[in-house]
């Protein structure tokens, strides 16, 4: 996953990512993420979460989105991130027809990472 800079104590990561999402007891699956300052909350795609078997859902929540208000379900997941591993609230979503299939939002941002958006590079655009 390539080395982090530092600045103040939190790791330096830029639009993209590539992350691991950590299940079935140990089980990793590597994907590029979008990183999302202006989302409250991380999301991963449905399709995604039913293949990987991550859950269970412990609520729901109401999402707003360019697709106006969504009330979506909310699962717990561990993902390694810029080497970092946690385990956060990911809301489910169709993102089907997006690029990304999971989007890290402030949730998991907000206390230990910055965001640099010139540090993307060609590789980490590209997706399964």
């Amino acid at each position: 996953m390539g080395e982090h800079e530092k600045v103040n104590g939190k790791i330096v990561v830029g639009l993209t990512e590539k992350i691991k999402l950590i299940f079935n007891g140990g089980d990793k699956e590597e994907i590029v993420a979008k990183v999302d300052t202006g989302a409250t909350k991380s999301s991963i795609d449905s399709r995604l979460a039913s293949k990987l078997k991550l859950g269970p859902i412990t609520r729901t929540k109401v999402v707003k989105s360019a697709q106006g208000n969504q009330l979506r379900p909310v699962i717990e997941a561990v993902i390694l991130l810029a080497g970092k591993k946690m385990k956060s609230e990911f809301t489910l979503a169709d993102r089907s027809h997006m690029r990304y299939k999971v989007l890290i939002g402030v949730n998991i941002l907000e206390n230990e990472f910055l965001v640099d958006p010139s540090k993307n590079d060609n590789e980490k655009q590209s997706q399964y």
